[in-house]
């Protein structure tokens, strides 16, 4: 991979791998079977657009133009935008995945910005994604579909501004981590009895003080700290030491600079010195920051243009300089003053109080939201019951009147009581039969007629 390619994002750290220090063994005079190359891991480098980033850079690589053209860049090529222009003179191919990749990557985003949205409950809100795509600053979102030369610009751009502010992120971090550790323990103290507390303090203090019993840490970057890896790590004998030698021998991918990840490899024989994860007194995370203050060290002293790269010039420069021979001492964590202040320690347990807080209101409301639920619940179970109760009433009744009738018997009601409502009716219709019709519609009747009332006897 070439030297151009870390540029343009503008480290190592977008590329590097984690790379370990290759042990030689110059007595070993036997042939070794050639192993196949391993297959480089990439580090993540903690953007929310990483995968994006990567993936453009892997499509750009492919492009034998863009290849020459990163090839013969410089630093400020690529950050004054000159090297996107470039980006007109690819192949159509390379050009068509590169669209295909910023279209999956707005979709991407647009799945993000309606999670978020559901999440604050604003379904019923129209999503406006083209105003909402602008709080991301890594591509165009006025052209939604087409990487273009503005979009390669804006990438190259975050990129820098993000992993530029990515130490301090991870100091702040840590500092948070030691204020929550010191918090636990103060509260941990307080829950025991003035006895046993005082036994605790004792034993944190003896814990606290074995830590600090080790050896001597070398200043990184040093040539006592450079020689002890060239010893103890690559085998070599220490009166050799050459600095170009020792460079190439730890540019593990071999792109002609020693990237943040390869320079924080060269630290490990420090660190074992102060912490082992087998020690309860030695904390990892600790290390971790360790190893940063280390790194940012040395970047200060040697990288020179501030790219967060170390060049073999830029290496050999620094072997010249008098703090080279005769560095101070390095001060680890556990000698210098605490990352926080007690004023900042308290603003942070009232943070924490009140994040208590608020997890108790809505543990609270969700005890009460589960009361409700199970009365619901309750509510809905006796309603089922009662409705699987009239429906095994109502097949039961259904089942006596089909064997009723099949016996002759007369239908009962819901109270089993017999209905003989319509065998009366039949009986009265048998009784009293309907009067025959006449021609006129008039009725029959073949009983002797009454005379009528009030007329005379004869008739003239």
């Amino acid at each position: 991979m070439p030297v151009a390619l870390h540029w343009l994002l503008p480290l190592s750290i977008l590329l590097g791998v984690w790379s370990v220090p290759i042990d030689h063994n110059v007595k070993q005079q036997e042939a070794v079977p050639p192993q196949e190359p391993k297959q480089e891991e990439s580090v993540d480098t903690g953007l929310y657009y990483d995968r994006y980033l990567r993936e453009v850079i892997e499509v750009l690589e492919t492009d034998p133009h863009f290849r020459e053209k990163l090839q013969s860049a410089n630093t400020e090529d690529i950050k004054n935008g000159r090297l996107s222009k470039e980006l007109d003179l690819v192949g159509h191919n390379v050009r068509t995945r590169l669209d295909e990749l910023k279209r999956q990557e707005v979709s991407r985003l647009r799945m993000l910005l309606k999670a978020k949205m559901d999440s604050t409950n604003s379904h019923n809100m129209q999503m406006d994604h083209a105003s909402l795509l602008k709080q991301f600053e890594h591509l165009d979102p006025h052209n939604q579909n087409t990487f273009e030369a503005k979009d390669l610009e804006l990438l190259i751009s975050t990129a820098t501004k993000d992993l530029e502010s990515y130490d301090a992120e991870r100091h702040e971090e840590f500092k948070r981590y030691e204020m929550l550790k010191e918090h636990e323990r103060r509260e941990y103290l307080k829950s025991l009895d003035e006895e046993k507390r005082e036994k605790e303090e004792k034993r944190l203090e003896e814990l606290k003080e074995k830590h600090r019993q080790h050896p001597k840490v070398n200043a990184p970057g040093s040539v006592a700290q450079l020689r002890e890896v060239w010893e103890e790590t690559d085998g070599l004998d220490p009166q050799e030491f050459n600095p170009k030698t020792f460079f190439k021998l730890h540019d593990t991918n071999g792109d002609g600079v020693l990237d943040e990840q390869e320079l924080e490899a060269l630290f490990t024989k420090e660190l074992e010195k102060v912490y082992d994860p087998r020690n309860e007194e030695d904390d990892m995370m600790e290390m971790e920051e360790e190893r940063l203050r280390m790194r940012e060290h040395v970047m200060q002293n040697v990288d020179a243009n501030h790219d967060r790269l170390v060049t073999l010039e830029e290496f050999l420069k620094s072997t010249e300089k008098k703090e080279f021979n005769n560095p101070k001492e390095w001060e680890t964590l556990d000698n210098t003053k605490p990352v926080y202040s007690e004023a900042e320690l308290q603003k942070f347990e009232a943070e924490l109080r009140e994040k208590e807080l608020e997890l108790g209101r809505r543990a609270a409301s969700l005890r009460h939201q589960q009361e409700l639920l199970k009365e619901r619940g309750k509510a809905l179970e006796a309603e089922r019951k009662e409705y699987q109760q009239a429906v095994m009433e109502m097949s039961q009744r259904q089942k006596d009147t089909q064997a009723q009738a099949a016996e002759g018997q007369p239908p009962t009601g819901p109270n089993n009581e017999l209905q003989f409502q319509e065998g009366l009716k039949k009986l009265e219709e048998g009784a009293n039969p309907p009067l025959p019709q006449d021609v006129g519609g008039e009725a029959k009747n073949n009983l002797p007629v009454e005379p009528p009332q009030n007329l005379p006897l004869h008739t003239l």
